[in-house]
């Protein structure tokens, strides 16, 4: 993991895409600013971890159906 000390207004940019501002700090939280493509989705850690364990749930469904003779 990279660490980077950076003060209030300053910015990090990254892959020539995206730019990071650390907006406020205040005790032990920093507030970032966030500057990206309108094309990229952009998720907190928590919700990206749950979009993938319901992507996995999902695709594990279709090949259970898949395995089901069905018509």
């Amino acid at each position: 993991m990279l660490h980077i000390g950076r003060k209030q207004g300053e910015s990090i940019i990254i892959a020539d895409r995206i730019k990071v501002t650390v907006l406020e700090v205040s005790g032990k939280t920093a507030k970032l600013g966030f500057e990206f493509p309108a094309d990229m989705q952009v998720h907190r850690e928590e919700v990206y971890k749950r979009i993938q364990e319901e992507n996995l749930a999902a695709s594990q469904s279709i090949r259970l159906l898949d395995t089901l003779d069905v018509e």
